[in-house]
């Protein structure tokens, strides 16, 4: 057996009705085991736990990922600037994209319809000058980015009152060719109600106001890709 030590935050904290405690569980457990473990050990949780996010050691945690003896875990919903309802997730992360389980978190019973872009890495870029990739390397001013995502967020509820759940998720560190990299998903009971278009202003958006960056990597060297927007006084939070 091993023992982990388990955090937990916001709304999850008082479903537990702790703080944080220390566990014994299986040498072999993964994350997925640990969030079964605490399903039966606190009742409150069970519903919750499908769509919470699980950090170790402060890093964004898989289901498969295996725990350690002494870590650090905590248990805490999406980061939202408001309440839970309208559901709203802003991340950034190192974490690959689990996008089943994103959307999932949107969901609410009256939700009949979901919009979901999601850019990628490309390995061959023919646009402007054909060149090929190796690799992309994001980074971001992650307090910052985090404070824009839920103002485009809010953007976007401020132009389509009928989306309910949004998700803005950037994921940052080096990236393969293939490796999804950002995603942005709009849902809302029916699929004429804006889904479409708010989805395309959030990654148009997120592209022009929230602070990330990549670098890319070829065959021949690396540049840092840098945009032109210049962000002036109707961009600044309200």
């Amino acid at each position: 057996m091993i023992q982990v030590r388990v955090l937990y935050f916001a709304s999850l904290r008082d479903r537990a009705g702790v703080k944080e405690e220390t566990l014994s569980i299986p040498a072999e457990a993964t994350v997925a085991d640990l969030k079964q473990a605490l399903r039966e050990r606190h009742e409150r949780l069970g519903p919750a736990l499908d769509s919470v996010l699980v950090s170790v050691n402060r890093e964004y945690a898989l289901p498969a990922e295996r725990l350690a003896d002494g870590d650090e875990v905590a248990i805490f919903p999406p980061v939202s600037g408001g309440s839970s309802l309208p559901p709203t997730v802003f991340m950034i992360t190192e974490a690959p994209l689990d996008l089943n389980s994103l959307l999932e978190s949107l969901l609410l019973p009256s939700t009949g319809a979901a919009c979901v872009f999601t850019g990628m890495v490309r390995g061959r870029t023919e646009r402007g000058e054909p060149h090929d990739t190796d690799h992309l390397e994001y980074e971001a001013y992650t307090p910052m980015a985090e404070t824009k995502m839920k103002q485009v967020a809010d953007e976007i509820r401020g132009r389509w009152p009928s989306v309910e759940g949004i998700a803005i998720v950037q994921r940052i560190g080096r990236l393969e060719p293939g490796t999804p990299t950002v995603l942005i998903a709009c849902t809302a009971a029916h699929r004429d109600t804006g889904v479409f278009e708010a989805a395309r202003y959030g990654i148009d958006r997120l592209k022009e106001i929230v602070p990330v960056w990549k670098k890319e990597v070829s065959p021949t060297g690396e540049v840092w890709v840098e945009g032109d927007y210049h962000p002036d006084e109707q961009d600044k939070q309200r």
